[in-house]
Parts: structure tokens; sequence; C-alpha cells
């Protein structure tokens, strides 16, 4: 059963590569060894057989009798019976003339054919014992064959060696292969355990906390950074959630004190005739102030989809800013505030482009409404939108909204577009601070963008490019549409 721990993976492993680099090498040692051990005992074996071929059959005078050639031979394989060996004599016709020795079977190896020198070889008797046997060419035994056998000890013998050896084989393996197993699993285990207690802490983690030490294996370095990031995105995140509760406590606070005065001295009498049509009136202005931070909160939410969220159609620039000077024409005559509107000539192309209606309306909104709170009586806004290329880009739909206003306060264009950054009241004009990041957002999400600057002699003036064809994936597109 493998087990559930890495470190008992990376044991077993190395326990596993250790037994099968023994059996490896064993076997590779057992066939060595046996080999030697068997040149070595066929060396040894022929020399005496040499030994009793000379002392026999070339010292021992012409006919001399069999039972003389039997005691020489006796007299000279004493190394070979001790040895468990034994000698079989055959006459020139194939019949056995006598033994020396104990055999444990008769059995002697098929006879070469053609005439063969000196044969040295093994064989397997008939009770299945394993001999090493020498066959002297018949020409120096006077025409008898001679058969001297001794008992392959060969295997035993390398099993031997090779027990001795494995010994300090395994001793190399467990000094040299635990420490590498324990060090290979700790560089593994100690990042791994320390991410996943920095995991479990980041649900109760506030704030931004030191980051993990990089460091382990390459895949375990990589993990280690991403979660670094992931700790760091979710730390600024939490920290835009506190501001933006904090910034909707507020923003909600003001108006439904508003609403809840007013209403009570509705209710008690206090306000009454005028006072109560005033009243009236401001409850609903607040109202109307919740409802922009619930529809703003609403387009957050839709953001989050991405591309997705987007339904892209054929749309004008110069319709879409007459519609939106339209809509706020009775707020802005009621502030004093005059509007122009510039976008194609009569009789010059539109300026067409494809993006999502509801989010050009929000964009041109919210930046029509940023102008209307920082003006005062007598100011102007400016609408307009032509054809832009950038050196290098595709040709792209600008549309601008700019004010004579007081402007943004130094060091703040940047931040200006940030969810919830009020830097200067007067250009907040009681807003939520949602307003130019969802328009940047929403140009972003066209794979346009963005961007803000002051005009002279005082103004301000954002604009927004929109790709002519914006680069939403077409999956994205076919989902939207299939939502429909």
């Amino acid at each position: 059963m493998i087990p559930r721990g890495l470190t008992g993976r990376i044991v077993l492993a190395f326990v596993g590569l250790g037994v099968a680099l023994l059996i490896a090498v064993s076997a590779s040692l057992f066939l060595v060894l046996r080999d030697a051990h068997q040149a070595e005992t066929k060396s040894s074996l022929g020399n005496q057989v040499v030994l009793i071929q000379a002392a026999v059959f070339l010292h021992q005078p012409a006919g001399v009798g069999q039972a003389q050639i039997q005691q020489a031979i006796s007299d000279y394989s004493g190394p070979i019976v001790a040895d468990g060996g034994y000698i079989i004599i055959l006459g020139p016709k194939g019949a056995t003339r006598f033994v020396v020795g104990n055999p444990s079977s008769m059995d002697v190896p098929a006879a070469p054919t053609g005439s063969a020198p000196t044969r040295v070889d093994t064989f397997k008797t008939a009770d299945g014992k394993q001999y090493i046997y020498i066959e002297p060419n018949t020409s120096g035994t006077r025409g008898f064959t001679l058969y001297v056998a001794v008992p392959d000890r060969s295997a035993q013998r390398a099993l031997s060696d090779l027990s001795r050896a494995l010994v300090i084989v395994v001793i190399v393996l467990l000094l040299v292969g635990v420490p590498i197993a324990w060090l290979l699993s700790r560089s593994m285990t100690g990042p791994m355990r320390r991410l996943a207690q920095a995991a479990s802490d980041l649900p109760t983690r506030s704030g931004e906390s030191a980051p993990l030490p990089v460091e382990g294996p390459t895949e375990v370095r990589a993990l280690t950074e991403r979660f670094n990031a992931m700790a760091r995105e979710l730390a600024a995140t939490r920290h835009e959630e506190t501001q933006m509760l904090a910034n909707l406590r507020h923003d909600l606070r003001t108006p439904l004190t508003s609403i809840a005065g007013f209403a009570e001295a509705i209710a008690d009498g206090t306000a009454s005739g005028d006072r109560a049509t005033a009243a009236a009136r401001t409850i609903a202005e607040e109202a109307q102030r919740l409802e922009r931070l619930v529809g703003e909160l609403g387009v957050v939410e839709r953001l989050r989809e991405g591309p997705a969220a987007l339904r892209p159609e054929e749309l004008d620039a110069t319709a879409l800013l007459e519609d939106a000077a339209a809509r706020f024409e009775v707020r802005a005559a009621a502030q004093g505030v005059k509007f122009e509107v510039s976008g194609a000539a009569p009789g010059e192309p539109e300026l067409a482009f494809t993006g999502d209606r509801l989010a050009a309306e929000r964009i041109l909104q919210n930046l029509v409404v940023n102008a209307l709170s920082v003006l005062p009586k007598g100011g102007h806004v400016w609408l307009r939108a032509t054809r832009l290329q950038l050196p290098g880009r595709p040709l792209r739909i600008s549309m601008s909204v700019t004010d004579d206003g007081p402007g943004f306060p130094p060091g703040t264009i940047e931040k200006v577009f940030e969810r919830f950054y009020r830097a200067n009241p007067s250009r907040s004009g009681g807003g939520s601070g949602l307003g130019l990041a969802i328009v940047r957002e929403l140009a972003r999400a066209h794979g346009g963008e963005a961007w803000a600057e002051n005009v002279a002699p005082h103004g301000a003036r954002v604009s927004v490019l929109l790709p002519i064809v914006p680069l939403i994936p077409l999956e994205a597109s076919e989902a939207a549409a299939v939502d429909e």
C-alpha cells in the first residue's frame, strides 16, 4: 500500500530503488563470482589431471597391469577424492574398468564427436548433481578413457562471497541513502508544511503578513511564489473591502439620516405646507442618490464577470453623446450649465463602433455626472467624439467629456480611477467614488483605456478610447448571445 505522506513515499521510493539496485548488483556479482570460481576449479582440476596422466601413463613401464594403474591413480587422486570427486576409467572398447572415489552416479558425458582434444566442461548426473569434469585425450592415456570429475561448488562459493559483499553494500546504502532520503523529504515537506499552515491561517489573517521564503525544488518554489502572490492579492482585496465598507457606511449614513429626519418631521407635523413639500423633495433626492449608489455597485458586480458580461452591438458615438446630453439637460439647466456636443458633422461618415450599449451609456453617464458635480452656475461641458489613430495601433473611437471646473488636484490624476478614491470633495460631489473606476473598467473590458487630464486655463477632461471592434473573446460574445 502506498503511504499517504510525502516522506513515506520518498522513503518507499528509495527502498524500492535500493532493493532493485541490490538485485541488479547481486545478480551481476553472482555471475562474475560463479564464473571465477568455476574457472579456478577447472584450472586446479586440470593441473591434477596432468599430474595423474604424467605419473600413471607416461612414467609407468609398458605392460603394467590394471591393478598397478588403479593403485597409481589412487595414489595421485587423493585431493580429488577428498573434494568429493571421482575418476572413472573406461577401456578402449568403452567398458568400465575401475572407479576411484564414490560417484553419486555412474553417468558419464556423451562421447565427443570426432577427434576432440582434452575436454573441460560441466554436466549433471542422473541424481541432479552438478560436476566439473575433464576428459583428457586418449592419446596420452594408452587408449584408456579417463573421466575426472569434482562437484561444481562455484555457485555456493559465489553466494558465500556475495553475502559478505552484500553486507557492505547494504551498509553503504543505509549510510548514504537514508540521509539523502531524509534531506530530500525535508526539502519538500518543510516548505509544503509552511504552505499548509499559511493557507489555514489565511481566513483569520488580518492585513498583509511576511511572504513565505522561496526555497525547495523548482516546483515547490513556483507554488510558494504563487501562494505569496495570492496572499498579497487577498490582503489588497481585504483592504479594499474594508475601505469599501467604510465608504458605504459613510455614503449610506448621510442620505438615510436625511430621509429619516425629514420623514419624521412630516410624520409628526413639524414640516407642513411648503416645508413638507421641500422635505418630500429632499427625501426623493436622497432616495435617488441611494438608487445611484446601488446601481454603481451592480455595475461593479457585473464587471467581475469580465468580457462575458458584455453584449456587443453596432453603436454610433455621436448618437450616444447626444443621448447623454439630452438625459441630463434638465439637471444642467437647473445648474445653469451648458452642453456642447461635437461628433460627426452632417454628411460625414458615422463614428460607428461595436460595443455594449449599456456599458457605453454608463461610461458617458458617469463622466457627465462627474463634470456636473463640480461645475458652478454658468459652467460648460463639452462632449466630443472622434476617430483616433495611434502609431502602430488600429483605428479607434475617442469619446471625451471636458468641463471648465476646478480640475483635478495635483498628483491625483492616476488615483481618480481607483475605487472609492475621493481626493477632493469638490470633484466628488457627494458621490460614491466609484464613477471613474467603473469608467476605466468598462473601457478595459472592451479592450480600450480611459485617462484623465487637466486643461488650461482651468478644468478637466476624461477621455475613453475604444476599439472599433472590441477585443472580446468569441466564446464570451456567444455566451452573452445565449443568455439573451
